[in-house]
């Protein structure tokens, strides 16, 4: 039975609870949203050489991101075409084949084999029980699109989506502030030891919508404060920020989160940081300088948060990435990526890393608070009260208004507003609608469409 999606009413900014609970509307979600939105899927370090694969996650779905023999990376669905079976039961290897151990179907990715990555190359007795008469070309893994982004690795199944970046929009200014190289070098990050894997009994759309720009919860926090997780040894979980900090979002695209209005990168403040560690200082003053030097005349951009719907980033204290991968209505696969720059000393890679883990992840002082808000609200959404009252996003609403020096964004000169949690919750009800893309892109008008509230006399966006 199909559920009823109108959940979000944005002029009102309020939410039904259903959305986090309901196990019909999980169902669709699967295919409406992660069936054909961009997902973060991997990091190029994790495959750098032919043959390399890792097993991976979209929506609900198990993947296989490999890079060929020919130095294509590609995505396959980690499923038999015979019977479903999972044809990779490893986290990670080398392989330029895959064998289902069910009955031996085999797919290569080796293109001077087959004509695509992932085709069917070989049957157990094809001569014999199938007289030779079944189209290989026809039952290979099914593949995704797929885009690189400065080694991060993106993957969607709808070949109508558009590019990664037209997806992005501004967005991609911030991530650029987490994946390039502190020297302000293009790319130039890797991941820092493995992947953080673990689950946590919420809803996945919990830690989305916590990471696209929920400042006000930093009460939860008080006590990572209190025993100053800072790297300089002052109060705090990090180091101060630089000021002009606030809440940014896309309401045409759904994206959102906390940074820095953008200015010339001369006017920027860099001070000092890990003052507790000299071996970090100094290499993050170093590359500060060259960073200055190397964008000189250019204007810098800088934030975090959450690229709709499932994949948050962080792009300084910690460096980080997370993807919160749907287990079911009232389960979360977290999957915590830490970034370093690539050549970075081992020392500092070393001091990052304890403080990186020391913040984030499964250990991490300030996700466990996270942890214990996003259980609790998921249970108590449950109860037979509970799950009929709507939740709160008015904080804020109507105060937003566009941003001039941030293309496609609003804002309200603010940290504490709720201006970006609905304006995701309003994209999770335009993907589960099913619009078209040229609706989801706003190339067409949508009839009865719900404007994104802003100040009276601020310019509409959708």
């Amino acid at each position: 039975m199909m559920a009823d999606v109108r959940c979000v009413d944005v002029a009102a900014g309020t939410a039904d609870r259903r959305m986090f609970v309901d196990d019909d509307l999980f169902a669709q979600e699967v295919r409406q949203i992660f069936g054909r939105a961009w997902l973060l899927v991997g990091h190029e370090s994790q495959i750098p050489d032919p043959e390399d694969f890792i097993q991976s996650k979209m929506g609900t779905d198990s993947v296989i991101v490999t890079r060929t023999r020919q130095d294509k990376v590609v995505v396959l669905l980690n499923s038999c075409r015979h019977r479903g079976m999972k044809v990779c039961r490893v986290d990670e290897g080398k392989a330029r084949a895959f064998t289902c151990p069910y009955h031996g179907w085999t797919y290569s990715t080796d293109e001077e084999r087959v004509s695509r990555p992932g085709e069917l190359s070989g049957v157990p007795g094809f001569n014999v029980h199938y007289e030779g008469r079944l189209d290989k070309g026809e039952w290979g893994l099914k593949a995704a699109r797929v885009q690189v982004y400065k080694g991060t690795i993106w993957a969607t199944w709808d070949e109508h989506a558009p590019s990664l970046e037209a997806y992005l929009g501004g967005m991609l200014r911030w991530l650029d502030s987490a994946l390039d190289h502190r020297n302000g070098d293009s790319g130039g990050s890797t991941l820092l030891v493995g992947v953080q894997k673990f689950r946590v009994r919420c809803n996945w759309k919990f830690p989305a919508t916590n990471f696209v720009g929920d400042a006000s919860h930093a009460v939860t926090h008080n006590s990572a404060n209190m025993i100053k997780l800072n790297p300089s040894g002052k109060d705090g979980r990090r180091d101060e920020r630089a000021p002009g900090h606030a809440a940014f979002g896309w309401p045409d695209l759904g994206h959102g989160g906390l940074g820095f209005l953008p200015r010339p990168e001369e006017e920027f403040p860099r001070p000092d940081t890990f003052q507790q560690f000299p071996a970090a200082s100094n290499y993050l003053r170093d590359m500060a300088r060259e960073h200055l030097r190397k964008r000189a005349g250019g204007i810098h951009y800088q934030g975090k948060g959450t690229i709709f719907p499932n994949m948050s980033f962080h792009e300084d204290q910690p460096r980080t990435l997370v993807v919160h991968h749907p287990i079911s209505a009232t389960e979360t696969e977290m999957w915590r990526y830490y970034l370093i720059d690539a050549d970075a000393p081992d020392e500092v890679k070393d001091i990052f890393r304890h403080y990186y883990m020391t913040y984030s992840g499964p250990g991490g002082m300030t996700e466990q608070d996270d942890i214990e808000n996003w259980e609790s609200a998921t249970r108590q959404s449950l109860g037979g009260m509970g799950r009929d009252l709507p939740f709160n996003y008015a904080q804020g609403l109507g105060e937003s208004e566009p941003c001039d020096l941030m293309p496609g964004a609003v804002w309200c000169g603010r940290t504490i507003t709720e201006q970006n949690q609905l304006i995701w919750l309003k994209r999770w009800q335009e993907f589960m609608e099913g619009r078209s893309w040229d609706q989801l892109m706003h190339r067409v008008e949508v009839e009865d469409d719900a404007a994104f509230p802003l100040k009276r006399h601020a310019a509409g966006a959708k």
